[in-house]
């Protein structure tokens, strides 16, 4: 699966489980919310600016948007 679209799913996974709408995503991160859907559709190549403003909205850490799965991805 494509990196991108693998973050956007987790991004959006991760706000709807906090029952925000992107709306308020864009306001806590301070980024636009046409930005935000486009990540969640895995459009859009973030910046790791962007994904500390992203976690820090989301109150999470940045790990959280990356599968941990050493075998589907081929890297240790």
């Amino acid at each position: 699966m494509d990196i991108t679209k693998t973050f956007g799913n987790r991004v959006k996974e991760i706000r709807l489980k906090l029952g925000i709408s992107q709306e308020e995503l864009a306001f806590r991160s301070n980024l636009h919310r046409t930005y935000i859907s486009s990540i969640e559709l895995g459009k859009r190549n973030v910046s790791l600016i962007n994904i500390d403003k992203l976690a820090r909205a989301l109150s999470c850490k940045i790990n959280a948007f990356f599968p941990n799965d050493k075998e589907s991805n081929g890297r240790q």
